[in-house]
């Protein structure tokens, strides 16, 4: 070994030394640390213990690190704690610090799911456990000026309230989202409710004060500023209030000018209140809608109470769907060729080809038809019926060659009116306007009336086939289904037509729905077709019914009339979910053709078929069935 390499190795021993021996202090050092910090904490914990001589010594405070300066917030800034409206949780109280705990990073989703489960938390009293959420997660569920705003709106500080709007509109002054009139708006609001106030509590010179210095200046809604200096001539609140259809100083009132100006504020400053229970409600009621067996009603977009559970993804049962037989009715002797629900969901009209029209009561509890009477003085077989909307007359027509229309006042249950033309007329359809004063019918010889209700002949449309008609919602236009595959629209007032819809085979019938925008067609040789007659489009083809040249009558059906139900050659009834072209449902139990099928519009769990094979059928969910 020469003396380079020895000067080397030694020189390395050195440096190892060096270290083991700084290494040696560090432990040490830290040894020592935590005997220093065990020794406090027993001093501590003895002068808690409640020795006498301690007793009287101030308690040792921790010492706290020092907060960096205070930036001013924007509204991007979400890492500060503040609530909808608590005190303590709105910035008040102190913080943990600006930031979220060491590790967490939250995607703009997890942190709106969070704001939104502590505004949940605080509106139903669990104010402790929002301030919590949000210390830990380092968020706020406002902007801390929106918060304070909101806290002197509803105590009704309109000097600070007016210091906080100040704030937002430098915070919103170069959002794209804000319009500079909704800023005016904003002010106004504000304003009017401080006047108001004003004026109730008989400070008079502050209301004029206001409306002259604060109000008039804004330029905005001057009409409205003329009718508020009217109602500084009112004798009292009671006026005030009635003149302003104002409710009063208060809570309620505050809460509406919150609601105001929130409707202008981005949700980053100021979430809608009662966000989360919204969101639930959409999302019950998108479910429902997609439910196939949902026929009841579903919950409104924002209520109280969902009526299914929100932990797992809704689904209704079969059982309670209006697929199972609850009754046979077997009254008529011939083919029943047609049936109706009452507008009120509680009588029942059925016609046969043995002249009968038929009137059952229905028991919505026990789901139960029973018969009430037969009407008198038809003399045709009964191929169609109409109840007028308000359900005080029902209209029956017969067969091709039946000349005559039958109606019955319903009150009374006595024929009102035998109405005949000609005799070479044939009337097979018949549809009410809307006010139930007047109607149309016709048939496919050609004949096409507008008639009042004695009978009255308003005026005719010469050489359309009528195979079926419709009334729309507007009481002018009528939809007539005529024999060269069309469907029309006709306006008696101005006598005016156009076609509508175009189908490649014969129309056989068609219904309307309530909102006036779907229209249903039987189709010969093609089964059922849903149109959209405001965009003239076909909307869906329903497959598996059968149907030929037999006249069978469909549906809409449910609380939102998202069911489909028509009856078919081959026996059964089919009901389609709206969505979907496949049945959701066939239904078994006629021995014949199904010719008409009717689904109850207010007790939206039973329907009735009508058969050639002489019977009815009431179906029904299965909790009802015997």
């Amino acid at each position: 070994m020469n003396v380079r390499t020895a000067v080397t190795s030694l020189g390395r021993g050195v440096e190892a030394v060096e270290a083991d021996a700084a290494g040696t202090l560090v432990i040490s050092a830290l040894r020592r640390a935590r005997l220093a910090g065990a020794a406090e904490r027993a001093s501590l914990a003895s002068t808690d213990s409640g020795d006498e001589g301690a007793g009287h010594r101030p308690p040792r405070k921790r010492s706290r690190r020092l907060s960096p300066p205070a930036r001013p917030a924007r509204p991007a800034d979400m890492h500060q704690p503040c609530t909808n409206g608590a005190p303590h949780v709105n910035g008040d109280a102190p913080r943990n610090g600006d930031l979220p705990p060491p590790g967490l990073r939250m995607t703009q989703t997890d942190q709106e799911i969070v704001r939104l489960i502590g505004q949940h938390l605080i509106s139903i009293g669990l104010e402790r456990s929002a301030t919590l959420l949000m210390e830990e997660s380092g968020l706020h569920l406002e902007h801390p000026a929106a918060a304070t705003f909101r806290q002197h709106v509803l105590a009704g500080d309109w000097v600070k309230a007016d210091h906080d709007l100040r704030a937002l509109h430098d915070l919103l002054r170069d959002s794209p989202h804000v319009e500079p009139h909704n800023l005016a708006e904003m002010k106004f609001v504000v304003l009017e409710q401080k006047y108001l106030e004003h004026l109730e509590a008989g400070r008079v010179l502050d209301a004029l004060h206001v409306l002259r210095n604060e109000l008039t200046p804004l330029q905005y809604d001057t009409p409205r500023v003329h009718r508020l200096s009217a109602l500084m001539m009112c004798a009292d609140a009671g006026e005030l209030q009635a003149r302003a259809h104002w409710p009063g100083g208060g809570a309620l009132s505050r809460a509406a000018v919150l609601a105001r100006v929130q409707a202008v504020l981005p949700p980053a400053l100021m979430m809608a209140p009662g966000r989360l229970r919204a969101l639930l409600a959409q999302a019950a009621a998108q479910q429902a809608a997609r439910c196939r067996f949902h026929a009841a009603p579903r919950p409104a977009p924002a209520p109280d109470h969902i009526p299914f559970t929100l932990l797992a993804d809704h689904h209704c049962s079969p059982d309670h769907f209006p697929i199972h037989s609850l009754q046979v009715l077997n009254e008529h002797c011939d083919e029943v060729w047609y049936c109706k629900w009452s507008p009120d969901g509680m009588r029942l009209a059925s016609g046969s080809k043995d002249n009968t029209v038929m009137i059952w009561d229905f028991d919505p509890v026990a789901k139960r038809l029973s018969f009430r009477k037969s009407l008198e003085g038809h003399t045709y077989g009964v191929s169609f019926l109409s109840w007028s909307p308000d359900g005080r007359y029902l209209i029956a027509a017969g067969p091709e060659d039946c000349p005559d229309l039958w109606i019955w006042n319903m009150e009374t249950e006595q024929l009102h009116l035998k109405m005949t033309h000609s005799q070479e007329d044939s009337l097979t359809a018949v549809a009410w306007h809307a006010l139930s004063d007047k109607f149309v019918c016709g048939g496919a010889r050609g004949q096409f009336y507008h008639c009042s209700l004695d009978g009255t002949l308003i005026n005719s449309w010469d050489g359309v086939r009528v195979n079926a008609l419709c009334c729309r919602a507007d009481g002018r236009s009528v939809l007539a289904a005529d024999t060269h595959h069309r469907v029309r629209a006709y306006d008696f007032t101005d006598l005016t037509d156009r076609n509508l819809i175009q189908e490649e085979h014969a129309v056989m019938a068609m219904t309307l729905n309530a909102a006036d925008s779907l229209l249903l067609l039987n189709v010969a040789n093609q089964g059922v077709h849903l149109w959209d007659i405001r965009a003239r489009a076909l909307v869906r083809r329903f497959r598996g019914l059968s149907q030929g040249h037999f006249t069978i009558h469909a549906c809409f059906g449910g609380a939102h009339q998202d069911f489909i139900a028509s009856g078919s050659e081959d026996n059964k009834v089919y009901i389609w979910h709206i969505s979907g072209e496949e049945p959701i449902a066939v239904i078994s139990g006629h021995t014949r053709c199904v010719n008409c099928v009717s689904w109850n519009p207010v007790h939206h769990d039973v329907l009735v078929s009508a058969s050639d094979d002489y019977s009815l059928r009431l179906w029904g969910p299965r909790t009802h069935q015997s």
